[in-house]
Parts: C-alpha cells; sequence; structure tokens
C-alpha cells in the first residue's frame, strides 16, 4: 500500500483486537504479516519466542482449536523432541507445557480477533474472507 493510503480497521466487535502472535523470522508469519498490512488490517504483533505465552493464553486458544490443530507436529522443533518429551505432549497439560516451555511448536500464526481464535497459520484465500 502506498504510504499515504487510509488504514482500514477490520469490523470485529467492540474492542476491534487483531493480535498476530507468533515468531518473527517464520515465512508463514512473515507472509500473514506481509498480508495484513498491504490490505490495510490494523493489528498487534506478538513474538511468543520473546514474550512468550503463558497457560490461560493457551487454555483460551484450545477453546476455539483443537489440540491437535494448536500443536505443530510437523515442524522442526517437534522433530527435535526427545520421545519422552513428544510422548508427555499427548495430555492437554503436558502438550500446554511443552507450548509453554518451546512456543515454537505451536502452529503459527495464531490470529487473534476480540479474544478468540480465528484462524491458524496463512491463506491468503482464507484471510481475504476474514478480513476483507
Amino acid at each position: 500500500m502506498a504510504g499515504a493510503a487510509a488504514k482500514r480497521t477490520v469490523a470485529t466487535g467492540a474492542t476491534g483486537a487483531i493480535v498476530v502472535y507468533g515468531i518473527p523470522n517464520c515465512d508463514t508469519v512473515k507472509k500473514a504479516r506481509v498480508w495484513l498490512e498491504q490490505h490495510g488490517v490494523e493489528f498487534e504483533f506478538h513474538d511468543f519466542r520473546k514474550a512468550g505465552v503463558s497457560a490461560p493464553l493457551v487454555k483460551g486458544w484450545l477453546k476455539d482449536v483443537s489440540l491437535d490443530s494448536l500443536l505443530n507436529r510437523r515442524g522442526t522443533t517437534w522433530r527435535g523432541l526427545a520421545d519422552d518429551v513428544k510422548a508427555s505432549a499427548e495430555s492437554e497439560a503436558g502438550a500446554i507445557a511443552l507450548m509453554i516451555e518451546k512456543p515454537s511448536v505451536i502452529k503459527r500464526p495464531v490470529v487473534v480477533v476480540d479474544g478468540r481464535v480465528k484462524t491458524l497459520g496463512f491463506s491468503a484465500e482464507n484471510y481475504a474472507a476474514l478480513f476483507d
């Protein structure tokens, strides 16, 4: 977008708060942030490697998405874990503890609108449907 172009805020309810959770050097997070910026969607970025995540935050996300969706079992962080650590993530409590300790096992980005997870990962089509 051109610098003089007006930003538009998505109608998201009372607070209109959009938070993108992720890691800045993740390619998928980069794509999501660029798409949002190019489409004038105002959002806050939460770097969960630096700022972390908490048990209440993750539990809140699990009200909107399944544990299997949120826990990224395909990434390099997961593949590098010891088998006993992977096994501990089979329970919700163990998975939450792992996500707090190693947030890079969380599928990213996590896009939260008004406190609710709206999407995981990035798809231009999904973002267009959600924000345009």
